[in-house]
């Protein structure tokens, strides 16, 4: 017999999940240094336990919900929407999970902000209690985000003063902007893609990675996926130069956006402009918010530079991992080319990331919104570096365009797994924490085993 499902079920089981991450979060979260706890201690234990338990919930409120959505009364949009808000209330004042990017963000919105040429720069060259937050590996390298997005993290910066508090509060704020332009604009490029709109917001904004990793972890790729949506629902309207506008400041945040634009000229010659005269009124939009952006700015054009910046050693991107085995490889055997052989694998991700991006736009050229979001799965998959939440770059477009149900099926499957993939602190992973955080997920899986029990019971003897 089916788990009973409706849709306060689903609301009330993904608040708990919610609920149990910020608690969780609150000793096993990417804290301020002066609040970080012995990863062995019995609070951080404790709360490392708890997350993991809430992320179980919360994953299988999102299963139940889906459930819903392919019935034969699925919620209404707006009910959707009102889960979303429910489910996200309880991180808005948690403390930061899954990464400590955002005090990157915070220390470079400082630099900016104190005339620092912050893609010449690390934040350790700003020095301080902001810096001191940002993680060792990032300490001296070069902001790799766009002039857009510098511009609004300088103005958080002069607006809290610099206070912690305040400018986590405040980038928050700014990614849960980014959130609600996505979910305003799923529905729009679903019907227009003729997908199901309910199933694009399931899938692209009710998403655990979602709330996970954009609102928990207040990550600038929500801004980024919110201005492309929107831009490319501008771009399908009357509204052609504005959409190549907003794609290119989706850029001007994070540059993989900018693929959008080749969706932008697509779509303007379905409405029967001409291929040369959509290119070009595309192409000088955007050349004109670039330059409008970076004066506005006042970071110049060190951006340009900033694409190449060094990723992480341990990073476990594809091309990473296989750079890593050939070295480790190579120097076994005592070769001098052990050093070229993530350099090499990088090129050669690069290479198959161009090579599947002409591919899928030489078939799927009749459906840009479908084929930017592969395109920017592949840049994600075959670049030199990679984090759960990247996959949402291509997953918020494939939500809103996928032709088939089994393609919606492969990707959630996909957000799913990657939903587990990261501790809550952001850093690597012992022993000690890994069994922490699998007995928390294997907790929240026996209370949900026996729910369905309990569920089952009153049934059966109704049926007796």
């Amino acid at each position: 017999m089916a788990f009973p499902v409706d849709l306060r079920r689903c609301q009330v089981l993904g608040l708990a999940g919610t609920a149990f991450l910020a608690l969780g979060g609150e000793t096993a979260g990417a804290l301020p240094v002066e609040d970080l706890l012995a990863p062995a201690s019995a609070r951080a234990a404790l709360g490392l336990v708890g997350v993991y338990f809430g992320v179980v919930l919360l994953i299988a409120a999102w299963v139940l919900l889906g459930r819903l959505v392919r019935g034969p009364q699925p919620p209404t949009q707006r009910s959707l929407l009102v889960v979303l808000a429910v489910w996200a209330a309880p991180l808005l004042l948690a403390p930061p999970l899954f990464s400590r990017d955002v005090y990157s963000y915070l220390a470079q919105g400082a630099m900016v902000d104190a005339h620092m040429d912050v893609y010449a720069q690390g934040p350790a060259q700003l020095g301080g209690p902001l810096a001191d937050e940002v993680a060792p590996v990032w300490q001296h390298t070069a902001a790799p985000y766009g002039p857009a997005f510098l511009w609004l993290a300088s103005a958080l910066s002069g607006l809290t003063r610099g206070e912690l508090p305040a400018g986590l509060i405040g980038m928050r704020m700014v990614a849960v902007l980014g959130v609600a332009l996505m979910a305003a604009a799923l529905p729009r490029l679903a019907r227009h893609s003729g997908a199901d709109p309910a199933a694009a917001l399931w899938l692209g904004a009710l998403n655990p990675l979602v709330l996970l990793h954009l609102v928990a972890g207040a990550h600038n790729d929500a801004l980024m996926l919110g201005l492309l949506g929107l831009g490319l629902v501008a771009a399908r309207g009357r509204w052609p130069v504005l959409g190549a506008v907003l794609v290119t400041l989706a850029a001007l945040v994070k540059a993989p956006a900018a693929l959008g634009l080749l969706a932008v000229v697509v779509l303007q010659i379905r409405t029967r402009r001409t291929p040369l005269w959509a290119t070009l009124t595309t192409a000088a939009a955007a050349a004109a918010t670039t330059v409008a952006a970076t004066a506005v700015a006042g970071t110049g054009y060190g951006w340009i530079r900033a694409l190449d910046t060094p990723v992480s050693p341990h990073n476990w991107a594809l091309t990473s991992l296989l750079g890593r085995a050939t070295g480790a490889l190579l120097d076994r055997l005592g070769s001098d080319l052990a050093p070229l052989a993530v350099p090499v694998w990088h090129l050669l991700g690069l290479a198959a990331t161009a090579a599947a991006i002409v591919l899928i736009w030489l078939r799927l050229r009749l459906r840009p919104v479908y084929a930017l979001g592969l395109s920017l799965l592949a840049v994600a998959v075959f670049g030199p570096a990679i984090r759960p939440w990247y996959v949402l770059w291509g997953l918020f477009l494939i939500a809103a365009a996928a032709p088939s149900t089994s393609v919606r099926h492969r990707v959630a499957a996909l957000a799913g797994v990657l939903a587990l993939a990261v501790l809550p602190s952001g850093g690597p992973a012992d022993v000690g924490q890994l069994v922490l955080a699998v007995s928390g997920g294997l907790l929240g899986v026996v209370v949900l085993w026996q729910a369905h029990q309990a569920a089952q019971a009153p049934a059966t003897g109704r049926t007796a």
